[in-house]
């Protein structure tokens, strides 16, 4: 098996084994979207729990899934064009009123949506992240769907209109970009601050040729940023380690640097890896005295975790936190490792995260490959079985975020596939290069 293309950071030598457990932790993550995904309206579900809503970032990953499993033959060309096209075609005709009981607004679109119908529900807000995650999968599937056919013709116009009728540039709101915005109450109250997965919104927003965001709101973005030195190690700090992900799941960002990261050297690639190593010297540290962390098992990160009582830990009383954002070196650290982090991973530093996949993928408990797909795992909390097989507890069920994320960044270890459509796209050049971006294939 060959690595992306240009791969930086230390290599490691992948093995036949590790290139079936790699095919198989890539399949069974996709099927997440062949199950969870309805025929109706190609909306996917956030999580296999009954009585789930819609995350519209988990239709962003199942959108961006589909040329993979085309690529790996998963899945047939003109059925993955035809999933695409339903989803398409039912944000297109979707409801922009905004209003409480709506889909979306100025082409954003509420974080969660009932499967159904397809409206607002949850009370949720509309979205900045989500609905950029939303139109980069929109995007993935017209870059890679470029054949002349009727059906791939219509997507790839769809995709186009979708992406042109958000207003990046009315999400300015008080000198920076908001989180959200809500019919009952307007934006939320706070903008997009510190290093965070907001990169490829950036890059969108200002990349649009219709509705575009300033430059003057990335250049604030980055003056929030915090650069640290932690365990010897320079670099943009992120506690939770998606931030440093998920936008690296569509943005080739090896080799190109905007005004920040070249003044400090480096770039966010570079800066990836070296948050995967902050990562690995604190389960090896263990500060907090957790049962499993060690140099081949790490990964905190935003997930699901216990909600069981306090318990004691080395001398303390020890609280859970369920579904939250957990980071290092500064926290919240509960005990709960997140796999498909660890995933994420393997394009930044496979010499460290695939002897960590490796263990993580051989545990036993609910099966080959449990602990990867979980969206956490805790070998501390009692109530439950652990990723050992013992006392412990780990996640029910699989989370959309998760799934999409294992398919999308093992294939861009495996071959750069979503690297290179992305590194296609006019509107992804031209938000990079307003962003200040320059060198390498840029």
């Amino acid at each position: 098996m060959q690595a992306a293309e240009g791969r930086r950071g230390a290599l490691a030598r992948v093995t036949a084994a590790d290139a079936r457990m790699l095919e198989d932790l890539q399949r069974t993550a996709f099927d997440y979207f062949m199950k969870l995904t309805r025929a109706h309206n190609g909306l996917v579900a956030d999580t296999s729990r009954r009585g789930s809503p819609v995350s519209i970032a988990a239709v962003g990953f199942g959108l961006s899934a589909y040329p993979v499993a085309v690529e790996r033959g998963w899945l047939a060309r003109d059925d993955a064009v035809q999933r695409s096209l339903t989803t398409l075609r039912f944000f297109a005709a979707s409801d922009q009123s905004g209003t409480a009981a709506s889909t979306g607004y100025r082409g954003f679109y509420f974080h969660f949506l009932d499967v159904q119908t397809g409206l607002r529900t949850w009370q949720s807000e509309l979205s900045s992240i989500d609905t950029a995650l939303l139109v980069i999968g929109m995007l993935t599937a017209a870059a890679y769907f470029s054949g002349a056919t009727p059906a791939e013709a219509e997507l790839r116009r769809l995709a186009t209109a979708l992406y042109d009728r958000v207003d990046w540039h009315w999400a300015e709101h008080a000198g920076a970009v908001a989180l959200g915005w809500k019919p009952e109450c307007g934006f939320l109250n706070y903008g997009w601050q510190g290093y965070n997965e907001a990169l490829v919104l950036y890059v969108l927003g200002l990349g649009s040729r219709t509705h575009p965001l300033t430059a003057a709101s990335f250049q604030a973005w980055t003056l929030t940023y915090q650069w640290e030195n932690l365990y010897d190690i320079d670099l943009l700090v992120a506690g939770p380690l998606f931030m440093h992900e998920f936008s690296h799941a569509w943005l080739d960002l090896r080799g190109i640097r905007d005004r920040f990261m070249r003044e400090k050297g480096s770039d966010y690639f570079e800066n990836s890896r070296r948050a995967t190593q902050v990562q690995r010297q604190y389960a090896i540290r263990n500060p907090r005295g957790f049962e499993g962390y060690g140099q081949d098992c790490w990964g905190l990160s935003a997930g699901d975790g216990p909600s069981v009582e306090p318990q004691a830990v080395t001398g303390r009383q020890q609280t859970f936190y369920g579904y939250a954002a957990r980071g290092v070196p500064w926290g919240p650290d509960d005990g709960t490792i997140t796999g498909s982090s660890v995933v994420a991973s393997l394009v930044f530093a496979p010499d460290i995260a695939l002897p960590a996949l490796r263990l993580m993928y051989g545990q036993t408990a609910g099966g080959r490959g449990r602990a990867v797909h979980a969206s956490g795992f805790n070998a501390t909390a009692g109530g439950g079985v652990a990723a050992g097989g013992g006392a412990g507890w780990m996640s029910e069920g699989e989370f959309g975020l998760d799934q999409g994320m294992i398919v999308l960044m093992i294939e861009n270890f495996r071959s750069g596939l979503l690297w290179r459509l992305t590194r296609g796209m006019s509107c992804v050049r031209d938000g990079l290069k307003r962003a200040g971006f320059r060198g390498g294939w840029l």
